[in-house]
């Protein structure tokens, strides 16, 4: 495997052979863009079972990263002239939002793409829990389809976790009724506008949004495995802040492949295949305004605070994007996301010119594997969940 690693950063090196013999990960892969150029380094197997390695330009499933491009491609919009964020849900989707204690006359863009619509925790939908946190409940449904009717109303179906503008809340839900707007506004589909307003303006030949039937990638890719189930026979309804650590499954199972899944019901919120070069020439263009106009970037970095809300730690919210302010006060730019058994960070220095991405192929260790390869990049770490 000594072919695929760049010499240097004895300290990322450092970090990223210590993940996988002490959290017990598969895999962890690391691609710094700098002034010097780019450096690639990994440690473990994209594949347990043929132990294949992880390789330079794999595809990764991005996860909520897909929020990014969906609040690019409406501010892009935007710019076009065709809407404004300020536009209320109601403006486009009349009655859409007006069920359940939710108002879409009250409820912007705006507060679609910053997390502050109101909206609850769409994760946390009964429906999405039953569908798949079991191992026996995730293998029946991993292939499920979700039209966008039925994201719509899964993001509506429990009541407002406060009024719109009042608070962070991270929530798909939000970006679902983003996507349907997007649809709304230009008579395409979301995938096709993301194309149009974002992957072509960038030159990004191997990242796109997966149509709702899809499942797969367009290249080699690490596969993903996840342990955090519950135990068989728990209704979900039992899970509670108090009891959920009792009903998790025993920690020492092994872990469950997840690659092959449809991921439709993240509409909006997730979706996007993109290669760690192609995601971090998206992310410096976020950054930097190498891709919206300047009034456009301003308000996608127009930020509010996370404290308090179960989310990252030392967190400001923009529009699908966020910073991150490390234990040492330095700030980094980016974004992050989860899917079935893996998790993509892209973020760097508020300039732009040194951006970091970090994926590892599993869901139970992968917050403190990556704050260890941000701490030996940057000499701070930061990335924990506030509960």
């Amino acid at each position: 495997m000594a072919e695929f690693q760049s010499p240097g950063r004895p300290k990322v090196r450092a970090a990223i052979d210590s993940v996988v013999p002490e959290l017990g990960v598969p895999s962890i892969m690391v691609q710094i863009r700098d002034e010097d150029g780019t450096w690639f380094g990994s440690a473990g197997v994209a594949d347990t079972v043929t132990g294949a390695p992880r390789v330079p330009g794999e595809h990764l499933h991005s996860g909520s990263i897909s929020k990014a491009f969906t609040a690019a491609t409406l501010l892009q919009l935007e710019a076009e002239g065709r809407l404004s964020i300020d536009d209320t849900v109601d403006r486009w989707l009349p009655g859409a939002m007006a069920e359940n204690g939710y108002d879409g006359t009250q409820v912007t863009i705006r507060h679609l793409l910053s997390n502050t619509s109101g909206l609850f925790a769409t994760g946390m939908a009964l429906e999405f829990q039953r569908r798949y946190l079991t191992r026996s409940a995730f293998d029946e449904h991993r292939f499920d389809v979700y039209q966008p009717a039925d994201v719509l109303a899964i993001a509506l179906s429990e009541p407002p976790v406060g009024r719109p503008g009042e608070t962070f809340w991270y929530s798909n839900g939000g970006f679902a009724f983003a996507a349907a707007i997007i649809e709304e506004v230009t008579g395409n589909s979301l995938e096709s506008e993301v194309h149009r307003t974002v992957v072509r303006p960038l030159g990004l030949k191997h990242t796109f949004m997966r149509h709702r039937e899809e499942t797969g990638y367009h290249g080699r890719h690490p596969r993903s495995y996840s342990k955090l189930y519950l135990k068989e026979g728990t209704r979900v309804e039992d899970v509670t802040p108090e009891t959920w650590t009792t009903l998790m499954e025993d920690p020492s199972l092994p872990p469950m492949d997840t690659t092959d899944v449809n991921t439709s019901g993240g509409w909006g919120a997730a979706n996007v295949v993109a290669t760690p070069d192609e995601l971090i020439t998206f992310y410096t263009a976020m950054v930097t305004g190498g891709l919206l106009p300047a009034d456009q970037h301003r308000a996608m970095w127009d930020t509010v605070d996370t404290a308090g809300t179960y989310w990252l730690a030392n967190a400001r919210y923009g529009l699908g994007v966020y910073q991150l302010t490390l234990s040492d006060g330095q700030v980094l730019r980016g974004g992050g996301g989860a899917s079935y058994g893996t998790y993509t960070f892209t973020m760097g220095t508020p300039d732009g010119k040194r951006m970091m991405l970090v994926h590892t192929n599993n869901d139970w260790a992968a917050f403190p594997a990556i704050d260890r390869i941000i701490e030996a990049e940057f000499g701070a770490g930061g990335l924990r969940l506030e509960m």
